[in-house]
């Protein structure tokens, strides 16, 4: 028979609370972060502006020469651009974009005329070309006028007539700025010198060496005198 008086105020059992009967806790469960997010260091969600790999991601600063970065140009492979005539970003951040093949041909083409008919004015009176002394004289004559033709034009702002008319200008390939006295002759002198020797065979080669330069699409006369050609629009 129980002895336990419903009237006392001492729990059945001799008055130790029993654990198994303890109602649940109260207390409000601790709140755990589903993705991590809200913890102190943890990276930012997918997609945030400090995620630069991510979609949202911030501004895109570029490459230091002048496009997206170095040997990511339009052709996919060099800041250059294209290497047979295509525009692409310049060789140097704010410098414009490498002049085009065509216009920097017929810059020179419009440039051999004008000397080529100075020189011809300038001989014809002394000698004629009916004979072969009479031709030489007038070819030393031309090679001497575009020497120092281009030497002085190039010096002054980097410009030939004929770069003038097609919108190209040379410039030094370290900040694009106008090429130095130094640098303006040592270009002149090595396109025209060698092609007073070889006859006009080393600007073939000079050219074809531009054509397949990367990035900044130099010719040896540019290489020479570290300078690069670039579009004036």
């Amino acid at each position: 028979m129980s002895t336990y008086d419903p009237s006392s105020s001492e729990p059945e059992g001799g008055g130790k609370p029993s654990f198994d009967k303890q109602p649940p806790s109260s207390s409000t469960p601790q709140d755990t972060p589903s993705d991590g997010a809200d913890r102190p260091g943890a990276p930012p969600p997918f997609g945030s502006p400090s995620d630069g790999n991510a979609h949202g991601a911030g501004p895109y600063t570029g490459g230091p020469y002048g496009g997206s970065s170095y040997g990511g140009g339009p052709d996919g492979g060099t800041p250059g651009g294209a290497p047979f005539g295509g525009p692409g970003p310049g060789p140097v951040a704010g410098m414009p974009p490498i002049g085009t093949w065509p216009r920097r041909i017929l810059a020179r083409i419009i440039d051999y005329v004008i000397i080529q008919v100075i020189a011809l004015l300038l001989v014809l009176p002394f000698t004629g070309f009916g004979n072969r002394n009479g031709y030489t004289d007038g070819v030393w004559v031309f090679y001497g006028l575009y020497l120092i033709y281009e030497g002085l034009m190039l010096s002054r702002d980097g410009q030939t007539l004929g770069k003038k008319v097609m919108d190209v200008r040379v410039a030094m390939l370290a900040d694009g700025s106008s090429p130095t006295g130094s640098a303006a002759w040592t270009r002149a002198a090595v396109y025209t010198l060698p092609a007073a020797i070889c006859c006009g065979l080393w600007w073939l080669i000079d050219g074809m060496f531009g054509v397949f330069d990367k990035p900044y699409r130099q010719c040896l006369h540019d290489k020479a005198a570290k300078t690069v050609v670039v579009s004036t629009q």
